[in-house]
């Protein structure tokens, strides 16, 4: 059984460290069909016809990636289960289920109160008491993985779908030539867009200039004061206050024309340039520029990224955006060692 282990053990290392990116290099290549001489590859067509296709392939990359997730917590769950020489039953009995505790009757009302039925607390108490017990069953299960996880050394090589995104002209904060280009579609009116703002000054502040963050808009329809919000933050970009303008934007939530011209003489803007700008929708066909792109692209909504080419969808966590950029920074597949999940202070007496 061990030496089974062991095996699937390194196979899951291979496949991890060694066959994602090779492949990936191999499929964007393959020829797809021939046209008279014209040879149609796997990544002209992904590029030409990306808005019917980043969506579908990032669908599969999801359902991918939940499918490995799984796969290595069960591992680890296994590998740890033989270090502590008991069954993977025995040990989430140990360290999960021994761990909970029993709600208290205040509790099981309390939920009771947030529940709509016309059925009194008594006929419905059991039924309270075994979905509280999953949940914080869930809760549990899940936190001892993620710490089981961390002693570990996973590393997670299966990337994102890409696509390639013009950033020649678009607002930059960092280098040019930082090792990770996180491009941002988005939209100022957008909640989740403004809550991933503070997000992302904090992994400037923690990654510095390993990473460089560039600005396309893509004002949504629903959003009425988008557009004209992103063209002021393009007005002031023509005064050489674009980031300034932008910041302030998502953080003040203040997107009327009224609030924007009054922004302008906040950041001591030329004001009467500024309002000629805005006012005369001077910088519109900026905006609708960014906006083509990203239906190109396929993009549905915001924010969209891509972290040198490689799409990241919806409101992600923070955790999960550092890790996409993180993933970027490491080195090439081929220079990882074969062994990944080994315990970590193993790893580190090789």
């Amino acid at each position: 059984m061990l030496k089974s282990r062991n095996f699937i053990t390194f196979g899951l290392a291979v496949a991890l460290c060694v066959a994602y990116r090779p492949v990936a290099a191999q499929e964007n290549s393959t020829v797809v069909a021939e046209i008279g001489d014209h040879k149609v590859t796997t990544e002209e067509l992904q590029q030409r016809e990306a808005s019917k296709m980043l969506q579908t392939r990032n669908k599969y990359y999801l359902a991918e990636r939940d499918a490995l997730d799984q796969l290595i917590s069960e591992e680890v769950l296994e590998m740890q289960a033989g270090r502590e020489g008991v069954s993977v039953d025995e040990l989430l009995k140990r360290h999960v289920i021994a761990q909970g505790k029993e709600p208290t009757e205040d509790q099981l009302r309390f939920y009771y109160e947030q529940v709509d039925t016309d059925q009194p607390f008594e006929a419905v108490r059991d039924k309270i008491l075994d979905s509280v017990h999953q949940v914080r069953l869930k809760k549990a299960h899940d936190a001892y993985v993620s710490s089981v996880r961390s002693q570990f050394n996973v590393l997670i090589e299966l990337a994102p779908p890409s696509a390639h995104v013009d950033i020649a002209n678009a607002p930059r904060r960092g280098p040019l030539n930082a090792p990770v280009q996180l491009v941002e579609f988005a939209d100022y009116e957008c909640p989740y867009c403004q809550k991933v703002h503070a997000e992302l000054k904090q992994l400037r502040e923690e990654l510095g200039d390993k990473v460089a963050l560039v600005y396309k808009d893509f004002p949504l329809p629903m959003h009425s004061m988008a557009e004209k919000a992103a063209e002021a933050t393009r007005c002031a970009d023509a005064q050489g206050k674009f980031w300034e303008f932008h910041d302030a934007l998502f953080e003040t939530r203040k997107l009327q024309v009224a609030d924007l011209k009054q922004e302008a003489r906040t950041l001591k803007l030329d004001t009467a340039r500024f309002d000629q700008c805005l006012d005369s929708g001077e910088q519109a066909g900026t905006v609708k520029k960014d906006l083509a792109e990203g239906q190109r692209l396929g993009l549905s909504g915001t924010p969209s990224f891509f972290a040198n080419g490689h799409f990241l969808s919806g409101a992600v966590s923070y955790a999960k955006l550092r890790e996409t950029v993180e993933q970027e920074l490491a080195p090439p597949a081929t220079s990882k060692q074969a062994a990944v999940l080994v315990p970590a202070k193993d790893a580190a007496q090789k």
